[in-house]
């Protein structure tokens, strides 16, 4: 009797003379209970479950994504979460509850890439917005597009842009972590991406405090970390 196949790790061998560009790298220790169903709702992949760890990858050429999620997958116990693939960059969520397989897993990247986690592109915060008292007429134009919790009149509404995309979901995660407050939309993939929150004054203040203290550390990670990576934003298409 033959002894079973032993299935090895191989990914296909990445074409000679591939360069290799990080826009994202960021990982997320615990998954809020809101944005973990955020993402569940609209899922076409594993769904998160509330507090899994989750790594977000974005980099370019797009297509190469799909090596690097299959070296995740192959060498470590995570489930793939999202994939997104554009023209110039590809993205990929994974998660899994213990956080020590999804850091393995972006490490198993980093090493096929030869990139360093450092390598990211800078965060570039295009809107930080508090409207406070929202009037109803707006409030219902923010339900009107939400995947989340429906805005009521008088609550007051943080709506956070920034550039890459992606880092929207830590942000989102550390305000909920935070403060008290409803996750109303967020869209971590594109040229852009959007964060809107509500809530009362007071608990909005704290969000988007803690939104934008992580935002600063992650670039302040960069300066005491120098890389000779090149980034141009305007090479970016949808």
């Amino acid at each position: 009797m033959s002894a079973p196949l032993v299935p090895t790790i191989t990914t296909q061998p990445i074409p000679e003379g591939t360069r290799f560009e990080l826009r994202t790298f960021v990982f997320v220790d615990r998954l809020q209970p809101q944005l973990a169903q955020f993402i569940a709702k609209d899922n076409r992949v594993y769904d998160p479950s509330e507090h899994d760890a989750a790594l977000l990858i974005e980099l370019a050429p797009a297509m190469e994504i799909h090596r690097m999620i299959d070296l995740a997958l192959k060498s470590t116990n995570v489930r793939l979460g999202s994939v997104v693939t554009e023209r110039h960059f590809g993205m990929m969520q994974i998660q899994h509850p213990d956080q020590g397989e999804v850091i393995e897993a972006g490490e198993a990247v980093l090493r096929q890439t030869g990139l360093t986690r450092y390598d990211r592109a800078r965060i570039e915060i295009l809107t930080n917005m508090i409207i406070r008292g929202i009037e109803q007429d707006h409030a219902i134009s923010f339900t009107g597009t939400s995947r989340g919790y429906m805005v009521l009149a008088n609550e007051s509404v943080f709506v956070l842009e920034t550039t890459p995309a992606a880092y929207l979901v830590i942000a989102c995660n550390e305000a909920l972590k935070a403060a008290d407050v409803k996750l109303i939309h967020v869209r971590p993939f594109g040229a852009t991406g959007r964060l809107v929150l509500s809530g009362s004054e007071s608990e909005i203040d704290s969000a988007a405090a803690a939104a934008l203290s992580i935002l600063q550390k992650l670039n302040q990670e960069l300066d005491e970390h120098p890389s000779s990576a090149v980034h141009d934003e305007r090479s970016y298409s949808r």
